[in-house]
């Protein structure tokens, strides 16, 4: 098969499908309508003469087929914006689509030189796309390794061979609960000072064992913290905003970002529970592919993001 322009087009919805985990959910990065989508996906079908996907009530997965062809097409768009993007370093000039990787909150994080490194980076050339995916951490890092994304913005305790990882800054976080929780009360400022009369902090310790913590999978885990507090519970969040979803509905105590809690704390809303005792930090990544580094607009993405957080 001989890869002209229309093919590459048809790759890339089938491709947008894929990351957005169906037609449906493809329509607003598209741009275009579910009929539509589903009639470039059939004409991609046939012009591979392949199935690439199953579609229908029971939702959308992907054929055997349709796997390596994903695969497949990542690695050749990829090829294709690395060559746009050495060319027009032969002119001086930088062009191509930049992919970010990034976990949640990040953009209420004052010390996050994002903001600042796209705008260096766009100041340097005109003809750069830009395109940033928020997601769990585990994703940023597959979608570094697949190369889907430049670069990712994370937490990483298991670094993965075929990555770097260079520090930005370290990430505080801290337990917090809402008002409306027993601990909300019992915690004023004289408790959080340590300045509390003995049946009280006995009455804050029974209720920290009794408090249900919010189980995430994102990487600022238990495992992390090692707290002793009770884990066992029916509440589960994969990003910071459903961490804050349950703390805010009065029956759930969890671990968040200061920078991002701190919107809460301000209003009274949210209390920190005896910072001093339950708090953990963890370093923040700059995440690159070791192979991806050889594109100029990635080594350009890369030095601008470097530069930003030094300062």
């Amino acid at each position: 098969m001989q890869v002209q322009d229309v093919d590459l087009r048809l790759l890339r919805i089938f491709v947008a499908i894929v990351e957005c985990g169906g037609l449906s959910a493809a329509e607003s990065r598209l741009n275009i309508g579910r009929s539509t989508i589903s009639s470039h996906l059939s004409d991609l079908e046939v012009r591979l003469g392949l199935k690439l996907c199953k579609r229908g009530r029971s939702g959308f997965e992907l054929t055997e087929p349709g796997r390596v062809t994903y695969q497949a097409s990542l690695e050749l768009l990829q090829q294709c914006e690395a060559f746009a993007s050495t060319v027009a370093s032969s002119k001086n000039e930088l062009s191509g689509r930049v992919t970010i990787a990034t976990i949640d909150t990040m953009v209420s994080d004052p010390r996050c030189g994002v903001a600042r490194a796209i705008s260096a980076l766009k100041a340097r050339g005109g003809n750069i796309q830009f395109d940033i995916h928020v997601c769990e951490a585990r994703e940023v890092e597959t979608s570094v390794v697949n190369g889907r994304s430049l670069v990712g913005l994370g937490v990483s305790r298991h670094q993965l061979r075929g990555l770097d990882y260079y520090p930005l800054h370290n990430e505080y976080n801290y337990l917090y609960c809402a008002q409306g929780h027993p601990l909300f009360d019992l915690i004023e400022s004289d408790l959080v000072e340590g300045n509390v009369a003995k049946s009280d902090s006995e009455k804050l310790e029974a209720l920290l064992a009794e408090a249900e913590v919010i189980t995430s999978n994102y990487l600022r885990d238990k495992e992390v913290r090692n707290d002793g507090l009770n884990y066992q519970n029916s509440a589960i969040a994969y990003h910071d905003e459903g961490i804050a979803h349950l703390i805010l509905s009065g029956e759930f105590i969890g671990y968040l970002p200061e920078h991002y809690a701190s919107y809460w704390v301000d209003k009274g809303i949210f209390r920190a529970i005896q910072p001093e005792k339950y708090a953990y930090q963890i370093p923040v990544m700059l995440i690159t592919s070791k192979s991806n580094t050889a594109s100029p607009l990635a080594e350009a993405l890369i030095e601008e993001i470097k530069r930003v957080h030094a300062n």
